[in-house]
């Protein structure tokens, strides 16, 4: 749209304007976005997928890598296209409502008689005698003088109907004028920057800017689109209003907001996943070139989960969810988490962050879980889920909050809303779930199950590393006991963290000496089962069902200080915890019959 500027755009090119060309304009934007990112798809699916499996050597690689350079080129051509027709279409939008309350102005003018001149000013005839003293009222002009519905003060004089009319009108003439002048500067703004360097490279630089590009077009197509996502829905609702959009509606949600779609409870996990990998790659054009530390750690986290995306694995990866709030977000799942029979879902805790630990330590307990899952039964899927800010240590003050529970409180509700659009989106009609805290994410889950209605969907709660979940017994998690399984390491030092009542009873024992200690430490805890965050998941009086973990190395030994006892329950490596990694995998699998049990503590 070559458009007047904000100084010249008049009511007569704003009633004339039709917003159906800039749509139409919209709509070709839209059908080049699809073609690039059909383009993006074949070679992923079909190119990549056929050149590995037929191809091997230096030449297959080279090809590969050529491949992917296209495909991420196609992806930001499908993405620069979608921004594009979504800020053309808000602009149509936006223009149709100010030309709707011009023309509303426009018919009762009309129907009054009155005469609306170039500048906004209105004109009205002569009226009938005076409310006073029966003379004809004179017909005049008024204008908007910079307050619009500001009326002049009338005295003694009797107000002349007509005249605020015209005011009125002459007010809604200018102020949808003015309106109309403001979108259309700022549309011509963002479509301006909307076009890429020249060339068929897209170099890193090229994503930052298409990540400003993003940010630009979403906050204009607020009203347009962002309002309507049902941020407060039930999961449920959610996807019932997914499947009720357009494809061109969805499409433009895609293109403009991928991480709002691509972090929502209650869309199904392959446009989530779609959405995602379209985000990350607007997230990594953020973070590029930034030289502060959490930048720097978080873009290596993101690059190592694009690079574990591009290496196309088995069991497939779908990626749930990406953002950077907080210490960043990263839900990736092994297997679709919608057809499959049998899905688990993993809370890690302590230390937990967006950053490339994350991505190659906590994706492989994932995969390795749904991996063997898979060989109880094929239809499985894992997945890790950083849907909440895990406490921090080493963190100056913000080191307290791993003795608290706050962050599990609000992580658990997040969890739950994230298990309620599993459930919601899952195609059978009960599936069998899985929830898996470790460390502090076993408090994280023992915080979800005390929600009203327990965690949505889930049938087994598995606890490994625990410092306690918040509740003493087994049964309070609402799965029944039976289905709570715990795994604790005799050196893993984390399931032996005392209890806020025998830290005190320790704080009494420096000033009343260990007789002192003794006695109110077994006062405090009596059967020495107590744990951080409550009774110890791993106890007999919890009555949870203990499988058989591997002790791990001590804390201190000849070797060095190791911690290791407390990472190694997902670890397939026979030297490490094998019988623990399957045993995890059994239950995430529905054969928890089949998992060997040990006593209690």
């Amino acid at each position: 749209m070559s458009a007047p500027s904000p100084s010249t755009l008049t009511w007569a090119q704003l009633r004339d304007l039709k917003c159906a060309e800039l749509e139409s304009a919209a709509d070709g934007w839209a059908k080049a976005s699809n073609r690039a990112d059909a383009g993006r798809d074949r070679i992923e699916r079909q190119l990549l997928a056929g050149l590995r499996e037929s191809q091997h050597g230096a030449a297959a690689d080279a090809a590969v890598g050529r491949l992917r350079r296209m495909s991420r080129n196609l992806q930001y051509v499908y993405t620069e296209c979608g921004l594009i027709r979504t800020a053309l279409n808000s602009l149509a939008h936006e223009m149709r409502v100010q030309q709707n309350v011009l023309r509303r102005a426009l018919e009762e003018a009309e129907s009054l008689k009155f005469t609306v001149h170039a500048d906004g000013s209105v004109s009205y005839p002569p009226g009938p005698g005076g409310l006073f003293d029966g003379d004809p009222l004179p017909g005049g002009t008024a204008r908007v003088t910079g307050m619009p519905g500001l009326l002049p003060p009338s005295g003694l004089v009797a107000p002349d109907t007509r005249a605020a009319q015209a005011r009125d009108i002459s007010d809604r003439v200018t102020g949808a004028v003015r309106a109309a002048a403001r979108t259309d500067w700022r549309f011509t703004r963002i479509l301006r920057r909307l076009r890429a360097e020249e060339g068929l490279s897209v170099p890193d630089r090229t994503w930052t800017d298409a990540a400003g590009d993003a940010a630009a077009v979403r906050e204009a197509a607020r009203g347009y689109l962002k309002s309507r996502i049902p941020r407060d829905a039930s999961p449920a609702a959610r996807r019932e209003w997914w499947e009720h959009l357009t494809d061109e509606q969805r499409e433009e949600y895609l293109a403009v907001y991928p991480d709002q779609i691509g972090n929502l409870d209650g869309i199904p996990s392959l446009i989530r996943d779609t959405a995602n990998r379209d985000n990350l790659q607007l997230l990594i054009g953020k973070l590029e070139g930034r030289d502060d530390e959490v930048s720097r750690v978080r873009l290596a986290g993101l690059r190592e989960i694009q690079r574990q995306l591009d290496a196309s694995s088995q069991p497939p990866m779908y990626l749930l969810g990406i953002g950077d709030e907080g210490n960043g977000r990263a839900i990736v799942s092994y297997g679709n988490p919608d057809t499959a029979r049998n899905v688990a879902a993993y809370v890690p805790g302590l230390n937990t962050s967006l950053d490339e630990d994350f991505a190659t330590g906590d994706l492989k307990r994932a995969r390795d879980t749904a991996k063997s899952a898979m060989k109880y039964d094929h239809s499985s899927a894992s997945m890790v889920w950083l849907g909440y800010d895990a406490p921090q240590f080493p963190d100056g003050w913000s080191s307290l909050a791993v003795a608290g529970d706050d962050r599990a409180v609000r992580g658990g509700d997040a969890f739950n809303q994230f298990m309620e659009g599993l459930a919601a989106t899952n195609t059978h009609e009960d599936p069998h779930m899985t929830a898996i805290g470790h460390s502090y994410g076993s408090r994280t889950v023992g915080a979800a199950t005390q929600q009203d209605g327990g965690i949505p969907g889930v049938d087994d709660i598995v606890l490994v590393g625990s410092p306690g979940v918040g509740v003493d017994r087994a049964e309070d998690l609402g799965v029944g006991k039976e289905h709570v399984f715990v795994g604790a390491a005799e050196n893993d030092v984390v399931t032996k963290v005392p209890s806020v009542r025998q830290v005190a009873a320790g704080f009494f024992g420096l000033t009343g000496g260990p007789a002192t200690a003794h006695l109110i430490g077994d006062a405090a805890d009596p059967g020495d089962d107590d744990l951080w965050f409550g009774r110890d998941p791993a106890s007999e009086a919890f009555g949870a069902r203990r499988f058989p973990v591997a002790p791990g190395p001590r804390l201190i030994s000849p070797d060095g200080f190791s911690i290791d006892a407390h990472s190694n329950y997902f670890d397939v490596e026979p030297q490490r915890d094998a019988v623990s990694a399957d045993s995890i995998a059994l239950i995430a699998a529905g054969r928890a019959d089949k998992v060997k049990m040990e006593e209690a503590r």
